[in-house]
Parts: C-alpha cells; sequence; structure tokens
C-alpha cells in the first residue's frame, strides 16, 4: 500500500461540517463592506521579498524566521505573503489609484507564517483585512472600529470582546520617547528575557507588548508614550475618544499597546477576548501614515486593520452559536423511474421559482425506508415524495420532519405542484 501523504503541519483543512461557518462569517463580512460602501481589491499571494523586508523591516521575527521565501526558475527572491497591507499598498502604488484620491479598500484570503503551530495560530490563515488612503482625521479612524464593533453584533459576539486603543503619536514624538523608554529598560537589562534583550537595539517598543509574567511589574512602571505625544496626537485621539463617545462604544485606553513597526502613527486598536486563552486578539488595526512613502510612493495617510477568520470561527464555536447554515430546507424523494423523470423537472421548477431555497435530491435510488432514512439526517424540514400514485394523481406527498414554531401540528398531505411551488414561496 502507498504511503499517505497528509498536509502540511500548520496548514489544515476546513471540512464540510466547517466550511457553513466560513461562509455565513464571509457573507456577513462581504455585506458589512457593502454597508460602508468599501470596495473589493485582490492582490497576488506570492510578492517580491524586498516588498516585506522593507515594509516590515529586516530585523523582525516575521522576515527573519517566520516567512516562506524561496527562488524562482528567473533566480527572483519571492515570498508567500505574510500579510495583507504591504501588497495592498504596493498594488495601489503600482496601479496608480492612490495619488489625490481617497481609497477605502476590503480583501479577504490565506496568509502564511512559518509558526510553531497552536491552537488558533496555524501557518496558512485567512484574513479580512480592511485599508483607507488619503484620509488622515481621526473620523475615518471612529469608522474602522465602529464598523468593527457592528460586526460583533452582527455575529452575536459583542459581550465576547473588549476594545483597546491607545496613541503612538508622530514619528518625531515618538523617536523622542524611544529614548526615553531604551534608558530605561537599559537600567532594568537584568529583568529583560532574551527575546526583550534582543529587541532592547532594534524595537524596544514591542518590549512594552511582552506577555512574560516576570516583567510584567517593570513593564507597568515604564514612562508612558501618551505621556509624550505632541499636541497634534493628542488632538486626534482626543476627537477619536469623542466619536466613539457619541456612538456608545466603550473602550479600554492601553498605554501598553503598541506597534513595534517605524510607519505606524496615532491610532492603534485592538479587539481582545478572553475566550481563547493565548490568543486574544481577534482584530487589530492602526494608522500607517508612513507606509506608502516608503514602499516608493507619495506621502499618503492611511490607516487599516486586519481580523483573524480561525479566530472568529473558534469564538463562534465556543459561543455556542448554532446555527443551521448548512441543512437544506426540502428534501425530494421519488420512487421509481418515472417519479425520477418528473422529480428532476420538479425539482429545477422549484430552484426556478422559489428563491435562496435549499433543495437535496436523494440519489441512488433505494426503497422508501432508506429514502426516509436519509431525509430525516439532512435535517430538512420538509420531504416531499414522489412516486407512481402521486404521478397518476398529478400530486405530491409533502412530509413535515421537524416541528414548526408555525406549524407543529401539520400532518402529511398531498397538492398539486403549483400549490406546492406557492407553500414553499411563503415559507422561504
Amino acid at each position: 500500500m502507498a504511503e499517505k501523504i497528509q498536509s502540511i503541519r500548520g496548514m489544515n483543512d476546513v471540512l464540510p461540517d466547517e466550511t457553513p461557518y466560513w461562509q455565513w462569517v464571509e457573507e456577513k463580512l462581504r455585506q458589512l463592506m457593502a454597508a460602508y460602501h468599501y470596495d473589493e481589491i485582490r492582490f497576488p499571494i506570492v510578492e517580491k521579498t524586498a516588498l516585506f523586508k522593507r515594509s516590515i523591516g529586516e530585523v523582525t521575527d516575521i522576515v527573519e524566521k517566520e516567512m516562506y521565501t524561496f527562488d524562482d526558475r528567473n533566480g527572483d527572491s519571492l515570498t508567500l505573503r505574510p500579510e495583507g497591507t504591504a501588497a495592498c499598498v504596493r498594488a495601489g502604488i503600482q496601479n496608480g489609484i492612490l495619488v489625490n484620491q481617497q481609497q477605502r479598500l476590503w480583501y479577504m484570503g490565506p496568509m502564511f507564517r512559518h509558526e510553531r503551530p497552536q491552537k488558533g495560530r496555524y501557518r496558512q490563515f485567512y484574513q479580512l483585512g480592511v485599508e483607507v488612503f488619503g484620509l488622515n482625521g481621526p473620523d475615518i479612524d471612529a469608522e474602522l472600529i465602529i464598523m468593527t464593533a457592528r460586526f460583533w453584533k452582527i455575529l452575536g459576539l459583542e459581550k465576547s470582546v473588549n476594545l483597546q486603543i491607545n496613541s503612538l503619536g508622530t514619528s518625531e514624538s515618538r523617536a523622542g520617547y524611544k529614548t526615553i523608554l531604551s534608558n530605561y529598560l537599559q537600567a532594568n537589562k537584568d529583568l529583560l528575557d532574551e527575546d526583550s534583550q534582543r529587541r532592547l537595539e532594534s524595537n524596544p517598543l514591542r518590549i512594552l507588548d511582552s506577555k512574560n509574567p516576570k516583567m510584567q511589574e517593570m513593564i507597568e512602571q515604564a514612562p508612558r508614550l501618551m505621556d509624550h505625544l505632541d499636541e497634534e496626537s493628542q488632538q486626534h485621539f482626543t476627537r477619536l475618544c469623542a466619536y466613539l463617545d457619541a456612538v456608545g462604544i466603550a473602550y479600554e485606553i492601553n498605554t501598553r499597546l503598541v506597534r513595534g513597526l517605524d510607519y505606524y502613527s496615532k491610532t492603534v486598536f485592538e479587539w481582545v477576548t478572553d475566550k481563547l486563552g493565548a490568543q486574544g486578539t481577534v482584530c487589530a488595526g492602526g494608522r500607517y501614515d508612513g507606509l506608502v512613502k516608503q514602499l516608493g510612493g507619495r506621502e499618503i495617510p492611511a490607516v487599516g486593520f486586519a481580523m483573524g477568520l480561525e479566530r472568529l470561527i473558534e469564538l463562534l464555536e465556543k459561543e455556542e452559536i448554532k446555527k443551521h447554515l448548512k441543512h437544506p430546507h426540502i428534501v425530494m424523494l421519488m420512487m421509481g423511474e418515472r417519479a425520477q423523470n418528473a422529480g428532476f423537472a420538479l425539482t429545477e421548477q422549484i430552484r426556478n421559482e422559489v428563491r435562496n431555497i435549499r433543495v437535496y435530491t436523494i440519489c441512488g435510488a433505494g426503497s422508501f425506508k432508506s429514502q426516509m432514512k436519509k431525509a430525516d439526517k439532512s435535517q430538512a424540514k420538509i420531504a416531499i415524495i414522489l412516486g407512481d400514485d402521486e404521478l397518476d394523481n398529478d400530486v405530491v406527498t409533502i412530509k413535515y420532519l421537524r416541528a414548526d414554531k408555525d406549524n407543529d401540528t401539520a400532518q402529511q398531505q398531498q397538492i398539486t405542484q403549483q400549490q406546492l411551488i406557492e407553500l414553499l414561496n411563503k415559507l422561504s
């Protein structure tokens, strides 16, 4: 027997029992984007490695350890995209859609990082990303946060997530703060773990985001970036908070919430949950006014967020939000060759004339008893039975397989095909 080929570690199959959750979440996301008038953009999964080295930075875990990078046949270094923002900016610059224009864009698809696989963190993972270009006020920052808050309500998760916000200031004010922070961390170098000591020279802000419990007291006593903001950033953040207050969105100001890349500025935010263990961030965003210029474009303000779909799906399952997303509405049972010919025609008529209906046709014949077992297992509400007797009398038999809140005493009955169409339109 040939050896079985397994999937790549950390790259998971999504099986039929799980895909209805994915389809439902993706559909709700598309509806949300349309409701806020955001346009979809699609770009390649593979990009030139230089794109991510310039955007993310060469001295980062992502570039040094986590990217799937390879040389193609032409000798060019290519990388499976580890995140979407840089690729979106590249596409915007290359296609000339950012200069003197405002763009509200979204995308959805797989990203790749060679991390240690664990629950909620995979080597191939799926994200929704939203990027806005050409707007520099706190109102658009607020809109993105408001949009995500609406999405939690749509999913029924508004009580499961909490909003944290902070401001990173401008690059100038942050540079001054980095000096103050570095001096403090140098004085406490003995308390830093190995990873933080490595970051001390290259990226000291990321140390504030450490989850090492042995470092928390020292981090809590560190100078706060919020106390060293420039006046413009302070006003930006104050107005952002006012917008959120006006809409009634609760938030926590987390002065330790940072982004370690130099192109980030001013607003940063995260939606976090305590339902998923260590992988508690389900959505993260912020303003990155310096990135377009860093990648060869003009100086254009930008802000966005990314949302991990695996964590959303897991959170839905944790909350036991059960939705019959995959079950057919009706199931068609056909007894005999005559009935099969007529049944296929009737099934297509139903699909043509009844909107948004899911019809399961039992193929492979079999006895009436075996077909009824399949019908019941399908979780459909109604079975439509078609046999010689029904054909001779120009009717169909309908059998209610499950009690319905509006029709819990419905009995098996025979009706004409036209009456069937009318009944299904009422129920759909």
